[in-house]
């Protein structure tokens, strides 16, 4: 990875959006072990302003700070036209797949792609957008009630928004980690936490939710779940697993795959204050200092970027 001055290009029909902040995850980590493949510029979080817009009918949006939605489909597709535009075989996914992200100082995004934010979110939390967004995905996946014992297993910035997210809707939400300093968050964040290796199985939960982004995080959710319960595979992992599969079967166990999620619920929960990113902010970088924010990124929370 390197820093590195390009022209500016000119992408029709898309609005070009000056980053104010971006944020690194856990998927910007895995591209750097070679997840998908990705050559180009990283980044997925991020809060901006539009500078430029494609046509006379998106004109509102200049000047406004907008988050955006990563994925941009064909629009001619059988997914495309389900409203599934994260399943176009031809999609490109901004700082994943074929599309430039955020890591630099603008990006390009479709105006449908684009999202303006109330007044009242400052920039720190508003960078939080997406992945509040894909925690909000497991509820529309879920049929959770207020009733179901959750475990969210991994205690890293995904974790503790997923259970941030699913608080407000589940009594029951415990974060698993193996990291005393971020589970001592969790707590200050009013959910129960404990480490993991305090989890034997013998007391079965409903839903478990795996964000590790570890190859063990799968057959240890296994293990916790009750028969009929369901697994919610949450995070990225760049490798292969071996694990055995019949308990899914005998118990019948439902394992559903959660990506990308909606927008509008992820700015309400962020702006409203149920879900709190202040604590999990460990740092502020220039892009010039990438390196030390990646390294910092490795071992801490969330670490921003600011070009």
């Amino acid at each position: 990875m390197e820093l590195r001055d390009v022209p500016l290009p000119s992408r029709p029909n898309e609005c070009r959006v000056r980053v104010l902040l971006a944020g690194i995850c856990g998927t910007d980590l895995q591209i750097l072990n070679g997840y998908a493949a990705f050559k180009g510029v990283p980044g997925h979080e991020f809060v901006g302003i539009v500078e430029d817009v494609s046509s006379d009918t998106d004109g509102p949006l200049v000047g406004r700070r907008v988050v955006g939605e990563i994925n941009v489909g064909c629009d001619n597709c059988r997914w495309c036209q389900d409203g599934i535009k994260e399943h176009c075989p031809a999609r490109s996914v901004l700082g994943i797949r074929h599309r430039f992200g955020a890591f630099a100082e603008y990006l390009w995004l479709p105006p449908s792609n684009l999202h303006v934010l109330p007044e009242s979110l400052g920039e720190s939390a508003a960078v939080f957008v997406e992945p509040t967004a894909a925690a909000c995905q497991i509820l529309t996946q879920t049929d959770m009630t207020r009733s179901d014992h959750v475990i969210v297993l991994g205690d890293g910035r995904m974790g503790l928004i997923i259970g941030q997210v699913l608080a407000t809707t589940c009594a029951q939400v415990t974060i698993a980690g193996k990291h005393e300093n971020k589970l001592e968050v969790a707590r200050k964040l009013g959910l129960n936490a404990t480490h993991v290796d305090s989890l034997d199985g013998s007391q079965k939960v409903d839903v478990v939710v795996e964000a590790t982004g570890r190859p063990d995080g799968l057959p240890i959710a296994l293990k916790l779940l009750r028969p009929r319960g369901t697994v919610v595979l949450k995070s990225t992992f760049h490798g292969e697993t071996s694990m055995s599969l019949w308990p899914t079967v005998i118990d019948e166990f439902k394992i559903i795959g959660s990506r990308c999620g909606p927008f509008p619920p992820a700015i309400d929960h962020l702006a409203s204050g149920r879900v709190d990113t202040t604590p999990l902010i460990a740092g502020t970088f220039g892009l010039e200092d990438y390196e030390s924010a990646f390294e910092a990124a490795r071992n801490q929370l969330k670490v921003l970027l600011r070009p």
